[in-house]
């Protein structure tokens, strides 16, 4: 498996704070940006506007970073660091379904936190040929995780032999930084269907019918209470809904 691409690498970046105080302001920059990137984006926010909003001095912004688009950089490179720790080894045979789902819910509940460097990422691109070079080494590294899944998952009892998994790849890892970079106009009931429904379409993709009547009659024997399976929303009685 290729290593994530190192935003940093080449940055002249100030020394790294070692003092708890001094982490503490970083963190709280870092955090001030993920907010105001998120709601005015990359253009409209200044560094003046990152330091006041962490409660900082525009002089200790430049103890950290050098410019606004290092900050973006840091940022960056913290989501990849995340995305790269994610563990996407299927694990259990009983339900590919619900462990597509659990993966996949699980590498929103890590991105979520960036959605404002992710917005502001895409708006810098626009004018900087560099980030979008990035960009480009960025999506070769998560189409190849996306493809390590999926071929995982084509282990698994009752998957289809002819599935185009490289082809399958490249189209989610797309669908995945395009659900991304809207994910901060979704509320949480809309996201979860989206990662719902990205699961029930890689789903068929990758499996045949038998697999889902099988994974359909596990979830039934496991929960005889009628829970429905992940990707597909429960129905609501009447009385749930007064």
């Amino acid at each position: 498996m290729k290593p994530r691409p190192h935003l940093l690498k080449g940055e002249r970046l100030p020394p790294e704070p070692v003092q708890k105080r001094s982490l503490a302001k970083r963190e709280r920059l870092k955090t001030a940006a993920l907010d105001l990137f998120g709601r005015k984006g990359y253009e409209a926010t200044s560094i003046e506007d990152v330091a006041a909003r962490a409660g900082l001095a525009v002089g200790t912004f430049y103890q950290h970073y050098r410019s606004k688009r290092q900050l973006l950089l840091a940022l960056m490179d913290e989501l990849l660091e995340n995305l790269s720790r994610l563990d996407l080894r299927p694990r259990g045979a009983a339900d590919p379904r619900a462990i597509l789902h659990a993966i996949l819910s699980a590498a929103f509940a890590h991105d979520l936190r960036f959605l404002g460097a992710y917005r502001a990422w895409q708006q810098a691109a626009i004018s900087d040929a560099d980030l979008r070079r990035k960009q480009a080494r960025i999506q070769d590294w998560t189409t190849a995780r996306v493809t390590l899944l999926f071929e995982g998952l084509s282990r698994l009892p009752g998957a289809r032999r002819e599935a185009d998994i490289p082809a399958l790849a490249r189209a989610m890892d797309t669908y995945f930084w395009t659900l991304l970079a809207q994910a901060s106009l979704l509320s949480r009931r809309e996201l979860e269907g989206s990662v719902g429904a990205a699961t029930h379409l890689i789903f068929h993709a990758l499996f045949t019918d038998e697999a889902e009547a099988g994974a359909r009659d596990s979830l039934a024997t496991e929960a005889p209470g009628g829970a429905s399976s992940p990707g597909k929303p429960s129905r609501v009685t009447k009385e749930e809904r007064r």
